[in-house]
């Protein structure tokens, strides 16, 4: 395939499907995410995107497909970041986040990282960059 010039110009959301929207709502919040979008459509759904303080990309809380009603939790691939991990690591303990035991550290150049588990059992990651 030849290379062509693109007009995508960055990733703004990634979605992660949720069953119970107001409850990701509510732990997403509880972390430090900013609800920017929560909009009805479709006539029983809602759109919802959260996204962390200073981020321009969001995580779209999508309801399940029509007639989809079972989530399956997965591994998002999702990487969040932070300037201290250790201290993320604790302050999601501490609010009961289903968190790893311990922050994994490979050493250079993998950079200090956990993962946690939303309320839906999606799995994200954290990493730390100073």
């Amino acid at each position: 395939m030849p290379v062509t010039t693109t007009r995508i110009r960055e990733i703004s959301l990634v979605c992660v499907p949720t069953l119970d929207q107001d409850r990701a709502i509510e732990f997403y919040e509880a972390l430090g995410f900013e609800k920017r979008t929560d909009t009805p459509f479709g006539g029983e759904y809602r759109w919802v995107e959260v996204y962390p303080p200073s981020g321009t990309t969001g995580i779209a809380l999508a309801p399940p497909a029509p007639g989809g009603g079972e989530i399956t939790p997965t591994q998002t691939g999702i990487t969040l970041t932070t300037d201290d991990i250790d201290a993320t690591h604790a302050q999601f303990k501490a609010l009961g986040v289903d968190v790893d035991p311990e922050v994994a550290r490979m050493g250079d150049p993998v950079p200090p990282m956990f993962w946690f588990r939303d309320p839906t059992g999606h799995t994200l990651m954290v990493v730390e960059q100073p």
